[in-house]
């Protein structure tokens, strides 16, 4: 394998092009056509922009609390790009860049946020999990999917994505043990910003490096760049094909940062000191990629205006169609909890149906 001489025991970190966007290993730069990697920088920047745009809804009040992906565009969308249309996605609820990629609809996205969970209804052929807000747990509803995949005699794989703070999750190791043993098509997924939520990464573990968790597992672990693009795409790249071969689960630790804050409900600067943020601003992944792209002849500032004037205005227009039309029903919130409503809720439903009669009259 072309990332085995990368021990995930040392600090050593893969890396194609550093901060300045040059290609610092073109040995392991990936084969991608210039329309792949424009298509790639396209949902960078439009992550950006949406995220821009919905903690402004939300400071308006039009919006509930939302997890801004500021920082992390490189990680979701060089990952997500490595992969093919029929495999599967379980995610947690920072992971923007990956669904746009998959084909969610921005309304579907937005629509969620809102507050409706209809928005996370999948349109059919998208294979991607629901939000998953109790951590870490989408990594076993991923090897359950890959399991499932495996015994049909399928070759999708599975990608699954966790903060850095669900490592220290019993549902983590869990999944990767079972992932091991039973061989399965996972390719595991840590967006190590730094934090969970206020805890600083160095306070959840020992170890020098998450990816080196992997060893005790008895799977291949990745450290990488998760600002690099490139980075991230080849790693993902092999370690799904890996898996699409029947070799097994992959572990990956992206090594990034959140620019902004967890939520919308938090307040950074109380754990977090500017110095840090301003070191890391300089490494911001859309900064970078699009520098390459420039130098190559692939890209300049007249494009950028036009695209984000072209983002904007279509956020702008899916966001009014879900501010028209994205109440939950009454229906809705006793109909999706279970696949056939208990006693207590069919009670409770009649309770309420009964009183708003009485209010009506």
């Amino acid at each position: 394998m072309l990332f085995d001489k990368h021990n995930p025991q040392t600090d050593e970190m893969i890396q194609i092009m550093d901060q300045d966007g040059v290609i610092v290993r073109p040995d392991l730069m990936p084969t991608l056509t210039v329309e792949e990697m424009i298509k790639m920088y396209k949902t960078m920047v439009f992550v950006r922009v949406i995220d821009t745009k919905t903690v402004q809804y939300q400071r308006q009040g039009r919006i509930l609390t939302y997890a801004p992906n500021f920082g992390q565009e490189a990680t979701q969308v060089g990952s997500i790009s490595a992969a093919n249309k029929s495999d599967w996605v379980a995610s947690a609820f920072r992971e923007l860049g990956v669904w746009l990629h998959k084909g969610i609809p921005l309304y579907n996205v937005l629509l969620y946020w809102y507050g409706n969970e209809l928005g996370m209804k999948m349109p059919e052929g998208v294979r991607v999990l629901p939000v998953n807000v109790p951590i870490a747990s989408q990594f076993q509803h991923a090897t359950g999917l890959a399991y499932a995949s495996m015994y049909r005699g399928e070759d999708d794989v599975v990608l699954a994505y966790v903060g850095d703070g669900g490592t220290s999750h019993g549902e983590f190791h869990e999944a990767l043990n079972f992932a091991a043993v039973k061989n399965t098509a996972n390719v595991f997924i840590i967006q190590n910003n730094q934090y969970a939520i206020s805890t600083k990464r160095t306070n959840q573990t020992k170890s020098r490096t998450l990816a080196q968790k992997a060893v005790a597992y008895g799977m291949p672990g990745r450290y990488v760049d998760g600002n690099d693009v490139f980075a991230m795409y080849a790693v993902t790249k092999e370690a799904v094909e890996n898996a699409r071969k029947g070799n097994g689960p992959t572990l990956i630790e992206a090594y990034t940062y959140r620019l902004g804050a967890h939520t919308t409900a938090d307040d950074p600067t109380v754990y977090r000191d500017d110095e840090e943020v301003k070191a890391w601003e300089k490494k911001d992944p859309i900064d970078r990629f699009r520098k390459y792209l420039i130098s190559q002849g692939h890209w300049d500032e007249e494009k950028e205006k036009q695209l984000i004037k072209e983002k904007e205005s279509i956020i702008k227009e899916e966001f009014e169609k879900v501010e028209k039309s994205g109440f939950v029903s009454l229906e809705d919130v006793f109909d999706y909890t279970y696949a056939t409503k208990t006693k207590l809720l069919e009670e409770q439903y009649n309770n309420i149906k009964a009183r708003e009669a009485r209010e009506a009259k």
